[in-house]
């Protein structure tokens, strides 16, 4: 970004490639009528955002069976929040169907699942991104793992697991865990929360459009930190139902998110 103007309800935002974007200030409310906005594009076409969320449902299902049967049990917890870094281009999709919603025209899955080859060369860049990131918190968590338990992974035993996290000992490791992966997760919703829905929207490269994710964070901090403890809720609950939930509340979010972008900003042409 090259210049940035002031205006009491509106920053004006020029980017490097000539585009100029407005962000704006939202009344706190504003995360509500997204998910609402999201809900009724769920209605608009349901069958595809079942089939969209049935996918990874299946997805993460499938892997915590897999590391059970690998015995390690341990790497569920680190791939829930895992999966909350690289969300935002998996939705890709969902936001497609609102696009596409928004402009009255049809939906169908061919172009909702399009989509992702469709914007493979001006999303790969923030996919690789946010592929980075969540190798950073795999190796966080692993080594944070290997300090409190020296290599010696607890037994998935219904059991055992309920005194793991009840006993007074786990509490460090839980409270170090929960504040590397609130870190990383917080940098990467800041740069992400609109930046997919922008390069989708418009050809603008990576570094701007994760400039302009920040500008709009920054400019509506405390409705962005309500638009995060949201998404927070709805996947955790979605996660926490054995992933069932998600094949309502992941496209619940991910049509919220194409709306938060339109809400959050305009652009002069």
């Amino acid at each position: 970004m090259s210049e940035v103007a002031q205006q009491p309800q509106v920053d004006v935002i020029r980017l490097s490639g000539g585009s100029v974007a407005r962000v704006r200030r939202v009344a706190p409310e504003r995360p509500w009528a997204w998910l609402a906005a999201g809900w009724k594009d769920f209605l608009a076409a349901p069958g595809f955002g079942l089939l969209y969320g049935l996918m990874f449902t299946l997805g993460g299902a499938g892997l915590t069976l897999l590391f059970w049967w690998l015995d390690i049990f341990w790497s569920i917890l680190p791939l829930a929040a895992g999966f909350m870094l690289v969300a935002p281009v998996l939705a890709v999709g969902l936001y497609e169907t609102s696009r596409r919603l928004e402009l009255g025209g049809s939906v169908r899955a061919a172009d909702a699942f399009g989509a992702w080859w469709r914007y493979v060369p001006r999303l790969a860049p923030m996919g690789l991104v946010l592929t980075l990131f969540l190798m950073a918190w795999a190796r966080f968590a692993q080594i944070v793992f290997a300090l409190f338990f020296s290599g010696n992974p607890p037994r998935p035993e219904p059991a055992y697991v309920v005194d793991l996290f009840l006993s007074p000992t786990s509490i460090p490791f839980l409270l170090i865990g929960c504040a590397i992966g609130g870190v990383l997760a917080a940098f990467v919703f800041a740069i992400s929360v609109v930046s997919i829905p922008v390069m989708m929207d418009r050809d603008i490269n990576v570094v701007s459009a994760i400039g302009l994710s920040l500008a709009t964070v920054k400019r509506n901090f405390w409705v962005m930190a309500l638009w995060a403890w949201l998404i927070v809720l709805f996947a955790g609950a979605g996660i926490a139902t054995l992933y069932l939930g998600l094949m309502v509340t992941l496209p619940i979010l991910g049509h919220a998110t194409w709306h938060a972008y339109r809400d959050l900003i305009t652009w002069e042409d």
